[in-house]
């Protein structure tokens, strides 16, 4: 469990560490998201952690698929506009 700021909402926090873990590939391309073991690991009720994922899904980091669960999305590398030509 994390140490929370009091004067930012935990929901915000959390999607900050996963942000983080995505970005270092400790969560790897396609790696699951198990809302119960995130959950558990941040002492936060399902709602929070829904927030988080939805949140991150809007950002592009992370593809829902109902019925399965939360998966990081696979990287896409994108070239500047003027190293295309």
């Amino acid at each position: 469990m994390i140490n929370f700021d009091p004067t930012r909402p935990k929901w915000v926090q959390i999607a900050d560490v996963i942000r983080q873990r995505i970005e270092s590939g400790e969560y790897a391309p396609q790696a699951h998201l198990s809302e119960v073991q995130l959950e558990a690991e941040f002492g936060v009720a399902r709602g929070t952690i829904r927030k988080v994922t939805a949140q991150l899904r809007e950002e592009g980091l992370i593809i829902t698929t109902p019925g399965m669960g939360s998966f990081v999305a696979d990287k896409v590398t994108e070239q500047p506009p003027e190293a295309q030509a």
